[in-house]
């Protein structure tokens, strides 16, 4: 039973050794993204729900969420029984022997393996398109394999090329696997996206993005951007309805206050979603920084300081990156400096963090000293100490960057050391 269990295709056997933080944060995005009806990955969002769940010591609550799966599943395919219910039993079998109910397992066990006979693979080296989809769309939540997410979306696609939701997700895996990268402006990447948009016309978030993309490329989007937002506005709110990258195209075209008026007007109509507040607190952000050595007016530093205040209480197992982003908010008020100081000392006083977040601590605290105190050769000091840290992630990445070019210039006084 060990080696049948070992052999499933499921959350169990495809996420393994992940940090707790992770685990919280795969949580808190699934929350986001909501399920309401009409979500084509509403089965899948259950499924990877309980499995979280169960990894968070939550067994009973992990069970809800994984019958939800199997329910919904099937009334969202309108049958009782098909090949994407096959990860869907392989959780159920695996958190049923972890809690110690072998028969319930071995009946699991078993629907695999009938669901499997009677919806084969196309050959012995592959997955079932199914399969491979399923686990594209878990991957997506992992940073450093939304590439792959992407390569196993288009297998699965390949194998059913009706399936244009595949297609869309493969695209937005895509788009932001390489959203730091220049092929993310190559021309087939483009004729891709805009191919998946007409496929799949009502998908807001893949309009978005491939306004974004075009914007990049230097065509004028602006009506479109307008139309768009409001039709986001009418949409349920989700991480993925299309409001985020619509955002940040406005910040793209700094239009900095028509993403803050458009985000403002979603939180008039639905002032309690959290979701909304974080999308809000970032474009606040946005125009705070954009402004230079400009002082921003005090209404909208009391604005950004309470949004970000929200979002810590709101989002509390995940607020790490949020009391940074205050920090940062707070040294742009008049008298903010001193609380600034004081929580980046807090924040740097931690013995727990993991290296993702020392990374960003240090990558962040060095912009801090280098723009807010200018004091440059002690952010070097902290630019280097988060670029050191493995394995590095994209703060660790960029600073060692930065470091690169400053070394290549050779004017800065710490040279030798950044060089070593």
């Amino acid at each position: 039973m060990s080696s049948e269990l070992k052999a499933l295709e499921c959350h169990f056997t495809w996420v393994k050794d992940v940090p707790s933080s992770e685990l919280l944060d795969m949580k808190v995005k699934l929350e986001d993204i909501g399920t309401h009806e009409g979500n084509f990955w509403l089965g899948s969002i259950y499924n990877l729900w309980g499995f979280v769940l169960y990894k968070l010591d939550s067994s009973e609550e992990a069970l809800q969420f994984l019958r939800k799966a199997t329910e919904t599943l099937k009334r969202l395919r309108e049958e009782d029984e098909g090949p994407w219910l096959v990860v869907n039993y392989g959780n159920l079998a695996w958190l049923h022997h972890h809690l110690g109910e072998e028969a319930m397992s071995q009946d699991y066990l078993s629907k695999v393996g009938a669901l499997k006979s009677k919806f084969p693979s196309p050959s012995q080296d592959e997955l079932h398109p199914e399969i491979y989809a399923e686990k594209a769309w878990t991957l997506m939540f992992n940073e450093e394999k939304k590439q792959l997410a992407a390569d196993y979306f288009q297998k699965a696609f390949n194998m059913q090329p009706d399936m244009v939701q595949w297609q869309c997700s493969r695209v937005i895996a895509l788009a932001s696997a390489a959203k730091h990268r220049e092929k993310y402006l190559s021309d087939d990447f483009l004729q891709e996206i805009r191919t998946a948009r007409e496929q799949d016309p009502e998908n807001l978030y893949v309009a978005a993005v491939e306004l974004k993309l075009r914007n990049k490329k230097g065509e004028s989007v602006r009506d479109e951007a307008e139309t768009l937002g409001q039709k986001i506005l009418l949409q349920p709110v989700s991480s993925y309805n299309g409001l985020k990258p619509l955002l940040r195209l406005y910040r793209q075209q700094r239009s900095l206050d028509e993403a803050i008026a458009l985000i403002e007007e979603a939180l008039q109509q639905h002032p309690d979603e959290r979701y909304l507040k974080r999308c809000a607190a970032l474009c606040y952000k946005w125009k705070l920084f954009s402004l230079g050595g400009v002082r921003a007016d005090q209404r909208t530093v009391e604005r950004a300081i309470q949004l970000h205040e929200d979002v810590i209480a709101l989002y509390p197992d995940t607020s790490f990156a949020k009391k940074i982003d205050l920090a940062d908010v707070q040294a742009k008020s008049s008298q903010g400096r001193m609380i600034a100081d004081q929580m980046y000392q807090e924040l740097l006083a931690k013995r727990d963090l993991n290296p993702g977040n020392k990374q960003l601590l240090y990558y962040s605290y060095n912009r801090y000293l280098n723009f807010e105190c200018d004091d440059s050769n002690k952010s070097m000091e902290y630019l280097m100490m988060s670029a050191e840290i493995q394995p590095r992630n994209f703060y660790g990445r960029k600073s060692l960057q930065e470091l690169q070019k400053i070394r290549d210039r050779g004017t800065n006084q710490m040279s030798t050391e950044i060089r070593k």
